[in-house]
């Protein structure tokens, strides 16, 4: 699998002549595990697919009257179109990722206030839900926290949460197989 990215340069040596290595301070250390750069052609694709997503996604959100859904489904667009390969980004924890999102969202919306104390403790209950379902997916936290926020309808905001999941799921697909030298999406779909 293609990683995409421009060749990372040599380390330079240390002041003092000796070869870089784990002698070398701190903050070298910590910028030495930076990801790599991607090449231009690979940001440029990674952004545009995603852009496009969350266009189409607005477009819908604003058909239907429920924008709420951008900011949790943002941060999923960056993480399938820029981390394809990462846990975090496969079809199932985007699509169950955001579902027990939602309901740890309406759940603790129906016992607490739609206060931000409520919202952090429907994050925690959703981080809680997708560690133990193997679907590790931060942007599920937040859609716990716009259900508590903002209390959409259910019975709108679901499907149209599940159909924009699916939807960013096969824009990714479709994406990685637009470049010859993108990375192929997903690593695993269940």
């Amino acid at each position: 699998m293609s990683t995409d990215i421009a060749p990372r340069p040599d380390p330079a040596p240390a002041v003092d002549g000796s070869a870089p290595g784990p002698n070398r301070g701190r903050l070298a250390r910590m910028a030495g595990r930076a990801p790599a750069r991607p090449t231009p052609a690979a940001a440029a694709h990674n952004v545009s697919a995603a852009t496009a997503a969350l266009l189409a996604l607005v477009g819908i959100g604003a058909a239907l009257h429920e924008p709420v859904l951008i900011p949790p489904l943002a941060a999923s667009a960056a993480l399938v179109h820029c981390a394809p390969a990462l846990p975090l980004a496969q079809p199932r924890s985007v699509v169950v990722g955001h579902l027990l999102g939602t309901a740890a969202g309406y759940l603790v919306a129906l016992v607490a206030d739609g206060s931000a104390w409520a919202a952090a403790l429907a994050a925690g209950a959703t981080l809680a839900l997708t560690t133990l379902a193997r679907t590790p997916h931060s942007p599920a936290c937040a859609t716990a926290v716009v259900i508590v926020l903002q209390e959409p309808a259910p019975a709108r905001f679901v499907p149209l949460l599940f159909g924009s999941t699916v939807l960013l799921v096969l824009t990714a697909y479709a994406a990685s197989r637009v470049r010859r030298a993108a990375p192929r999406y997903p690593a695993y779909w269940w």
